[in-house]
């Protein structure tokens, strides 16, 4: 008999009729569950963190903002004003980390959103900070405030991405107006954690306050709390520009969480060994989180990074690469040893949704996970080493997302789990298809593919012989069209508007550069 044959049995003994049950997960709240790798020995991760040091100390980092360089020399770095370099002690980079937070609450606009930064939790983003974006219907093209907006609504979807991540620009927005589209598509498609481009002061500071007034909160509660998060990406080699360096200031005074994250490619704008750009990536990193800590002490900041090679043929970023993998391990090790929260990411370099990309963003995926990394941003999505974000992509990454959470979930091994009795009912040769340790538990016992057809060739061949990335494009559509999403506050989100057409009308705010 087979199970279908068995559960038909079972529902008419009962009357009939019954639902089937529901599996229970939680992917809103994951810890990683998987001991830390190493690729370097102690030794030599205390050797990276002391050249990292002195590379601060004596080459210096170049800082473009007047400000920022005031703030470093307030705090002891000699600063020379005329080359714009700043040369930062051992002792300051010191106290800085003695003072950034080794846990970070952040606020989601319900409280089961919530997440806290830390060391053993994790967290997932989809790919990000693509110019276009792509799909198997509309093709490959600039991203659009549409796309933004369709891409916020399947980040809401699904709970194993946690953090509204900058997605793709919507390049049919001018940029003194794009702050404006990006937050409303943020708080009106999603109530997970919101991000805010740092291009500039005006446009942070009306972010936060749209931010702000959209909760309902008071001057007090946002400023006690975290509610947002930017990314802050250094120039490499040594570099720190303006956008950046305000943007850390603007985060750390208002209490919001900047994610530090060197994009360090090795042979390009790093040193070519793994240990030579992990060097450079950890010093930029230090420089701007001691700005934080000057200009706020106890500022909400994450350590990151964003290292992998070039392809040394052509010049292009690679991601996905066995050098991509060993530089997460060490700014992991990097990460344990200063304690602090850390980001670190996956990606492709693939053209297309192929096997190729789904290759290289779960070896990098993996590379995060075996780090320890607190946030894996481009975990889902990702094409084109960050030019693209794919629908079809984003939607069979998270097959192997929801897979890592089940990882993350407690297996149990109770007297009914090691199923004695049932071993008793089944003798050799038997099946356990209709025992009653079967049937009390087949409808939850199992994770369900997202997206994967786990029928035989003949059933697949019946139904339409559609391959993965197909059923994904079904997938998503139907996810745009029909989702609900969060249950916004009308008057809140009327009130939103009004305020950004009166932002709008006023000539917006245009961004620093």
């Amino acid at each position: 008999m087979t199970l279908a044959e068995n559960t038909g049995r079972r529902r008419t003994r009962r009357g009939g009729g019954a639902p089937p049950a529901k599996r229970k997960v939680d992917y809103r709240h994951l810890r990683n569950p998987f001991p830390p790798m190493s690729v370097f020995s102690d030794d030599r991760i205390e050797a990276i963190h002391e050249a990292a040091l002195d590379v601060l100390e004596r080459l210096g980092i170049k800082v473009l903002l007047p400000a920022a360089r005031h703030a470093y020399k307030a705090g002891g770095a000699t600063v020379h004003e005329d080359s714009e370099m700043v040369h930062i002690g051992r002792e300051m980079v010191e106290a800085a980390l003695a003072s950034a937070p080794r846990s970070i609450p952040v606020r989601g606009a319900v409280p089961d959103r919530d997440i806290t930064l830390e060391l053993g939790n994790l967290v997932f983003q989809p790919g990000a900070g693509a110019p276009h974006a792509t799909d198997l219907e509309r093709g490959r093209r600039p991203g659009t405030e549409r796309d933004f907006r369709e891409l916020v609504q399947l980040t809401q979807h699904f709970d194993v991405l946690h953090m509204v991540p900058p997605l793709i620009e919507p390049q049919d927005v001018p940029m003194h107006l794009r702050h404006y589209a990006t937050l409303d598509a943020q708080l009106s498609l999603s109530d997970k954690v919101p991000f805010i481009f740092s291009r500039g002061t005006p446009q942070v500071m009306q972010s936060f306050e749209m931010l702000r007034d959209f909760r309902g909160l008071s001057d007090d509660a946002f400023a006690t709390e975290s509610h947002c998060y930017t990314i802050i990406n250094t120039n490499s080699p040594r570099t720190l520009d303006i956008p950046m360096a305000q943007g850390l200031m603007d985060f750390a005074m208002a209490g919001q969480v900047s994610i530090v994250t060197p994009f360090t490619l090795m042979g390009a704008m790093a040193p070519i060994t793994v240990a030579g750009a992990m060097t450079l990536s950890h010093a930029e990193a230090l420089a701007a989180i001691t700005l934080t800590q000057l200009t706020r002490p106890g500022a909400p900041v994450c350590y990151g990074t964003f290292t992998s090679n070039v392809d040394m043929k052509s010049g292009a970023p690679a991601f996905g690469t066995p050098e991509h993998f060993k530089a997460s391990l060490a700014a992991g090790q990097l990460a344990r040893k200063i304690g602090l929260p850390w980001r670190c990411a996956s990606g492709s370099a693939a053209n297309l949704s192929d096997v190729q990309a789904a290759n290289e963003t779960q070896f990098g995926t993996w590379g995060c996970l075996l780090a320890g990394a607190t946030v894996v941003i481009h975990a889902a999505g990702w094409l084109e080493g960050g030019l693209t974000v794919s629908y079809e992509k984003l939607i069979t990454d998270l097959e192997v997302l929801q897979m890592v959470a089940e990882l993350c979930t407690e297996t149990p091994a109770d007297a009914a789990d090691i199923g004695l009795a049932a071993l008793e009912d089944v003798q050799p040769g038997g099946h356990f298809f209709g025992t009653p340790h079967t049937m009390e538990r087949y409808q939850t016992a199992f994770y369900e593919p997202l997206i994967g057809d786990l029928t035989n060739f003949g059933t697949w061949q019946e139904r339409g012989g559609k391959d993965a990335t197909t059923r994904a494009t079904d997938m998503w559509k139907q996810i745009v069209a029909e989702a609900a999403g969060p249950s916004a506050d009308e008057t809140a989100l009327a009130r939103l508007r009004d305020d950004i057409r009166r932002k709008s009308d006023a000539g917006g705010a245009p961004p620093e550069s």
